[in-house]
């Protein structure tokens, strides 16, 4: 006696088979009730940090934004003077401004500028940092003392160290130049000659930026086993061979992280420019934050949507840095 065990789907020739009535899927609704009422103790710890990010960083980059889409400046905002308030005349201008800052040779110069200022400072910081590094990876005597001096620039607070240099690099007063006039050599202009102004404030950035390039790279080559040099050094392979076949692939990872932090705040480094130089002499070592800063604070009148504009092209910079070297990692193989 055949057995009757359920509804069977008859075939017609040349058809296909017609699928049966499928399980009802959960709807999103209820996906996103049960993981609340799961992980509710999580959403509960991480909403006061989007809420506060949410005043403090999402409402300005709105509000900028909004800015660079029009004409603001201080004589069409709304403005309380005495006892009258005058409300704002502004208008919205699209994206003419820009238009406008991409056809601006000012900005082409500073756009310049602060490619090759963010260049050289990485890429110096990074040589030193790893050169460092690799010395104090090493077993030698005063190994400790030594790692805690090289960290004391990234210990003191960034103005007192821009200060502290803007003291040293005085024509007339500085201690470097009392030094080369003692041996018999004139004072440089460290900070009065374009060229040299540049070079100085790669110097003090650079000076900033290798403890932490220094302590990211120790631990990284710390993490790489050890049994890898031996079996190289067994094998024959020279102290280059070794670092290049077995220290640089083994930080990439770490390098792809610090490289790319480094980049976004030298990038954006306005301390260092704006205590050390202000900009000068004339406006040979201006970047573009500090020349967005000096549109909205020092220039009369002040140009609020010019300088929105030239906040959110350095953002959107980054951002497209960022991309593009992310794509670059993943075809490398690396995950970030």
């Amino acid at each position: 006696m055949a057995v009757h065990t359920g509804p069977s789907v008859a075939k017609a020739p040349g058809k296909a088979t017609v699928p049966g009535p499928r399980r009802p899927a959960r709807t999103r609704e209820s996906g996103v009730r049960r993981a609340l009422s799961t992980h509710w103790y999580a959403w509960t710890m991480v909403a006061p940090v989007v809420i506060v990010l949410a005043i403090i960083v999402g409402y300005p980059l709105g509000r900028g934004i909004w800015l660079s889409l029009t004409d603001a400046t201080e004589a069409n905002v709304e403005r309380t003077i005495g006892v009258n308030h005058i409300p704002a005349t502004y208008e919205f201008t699209g994206l003419q401004n820009y238009v406008d800052a991409f056809g601006d040779p000012v900005f082409l110069q500073r756009l310049v500028w602060t490619i090759v200022w963010t260049v050289a400072c990485v890429s110096i910081t990074y040589s030193l940092g790893l050169a460092l590094a690799t010395l104090l990876n090493r077993q030698v005597a005063g190994r400790g003392f030594y790692r805690m001096a090289l960290v004391v620039p990234w210990a003191i607070p960034g103005f007192v160290s821009v200060f502290s240099w803007n003291f040293l690099y005085n024509e007339k007063h500085g201690l470097l130049n009392k030094i080369l006039v003692g041996g018999g050599i004139d004072a440089v202009p460290w900070l009065n000659d374009p060229t040299i102004a540049k070079l100085s404030v790669i110097a003090v950035n650079v000076w900033l930026g290798v403890p932490f390039m220094m302590v990211a790279l120790l631990g990284g080559l710390q993490s790489i086993p050890g049994d890898l040099y031996e079996a190289a050094e067994m094998d024959g392979a020279g102290p280059w061979q070794r670092f290049r076949h077995i220290t640089l692939p083994g930080l990439r990872p770490v390098s792809t992280t610090v490289i790319l932090l480094s980049t976004i705040w030298t990038f954006n480094m306005f301390p260092v420019i704006f205590l050390l130089t202000r900009g000068g002499p004339g406006d040979a070592t201006e970047i573009l934050v500090t020349q967005a800063f000096r549109m909205t604070f020092v220039d009369s009148p002040r140009n609020f949507s010019t300088s929105a504009t030239w906040g959110v092209i350095i953002l959107l910079l980054l951002l497209v840095f960022a991309f593009f070297y992310r794509r670059v990692l993943k075809k490398q193989g690396e995950v970030w």
